[in-house]
């Protein structure tokens, strides 16, 4: 099992989640968050001051997956946000030792 974890422009979250419902993901959990990449942020400007704005407001979209989804689950994600500008966002992929479902006492890939 894997988790992925992907962190994009709040704009394009809709667009990712319809995405992954189509392609048969059954759950995930969304975040707002605020952070930055490369591009350091960006100067704005109010009341004829300038300012910097560092940390820039992104979407964290996580999914437990089977490792046999992890491959569609990235190319999913990368074609519904990717824009081409700087700030698209990246994807983390990081390995799940064991999920219980509370409720149930499940555990394992059945607890997804």
């Amino acid at each position: 099992m894997k988790m992925v974890i992907a962190i994009l422009r709040p704009s394009r979250s809709n667009e990712v989640k319809e995405a992954l419902e189509e392609m048969g993901v059954k759950g995930l959990t969304i975040t707002e968050v605020r952070g930055h990449g490369r591009q350091k942020g960006h100067k704005e400007v109010f009341r004829g001051k300038e300012y910097q704005v560092d940390l820039l407001p992104k979407t964290r979209i996580e999914i437990a997956v089977a490792d046999s989804q992890v491959d569609q689950v990235i190319e999913t994600i990368m074609a519904s946000a990717r824009t081409g500008e700087t700030g698209d966002g990246k994807i983390m992929v990081v390995p799940i030792e064991n999920v219980f479902r509370i409720r149930t006492g499940e555990s394992g890939i059945d607890a997804i």
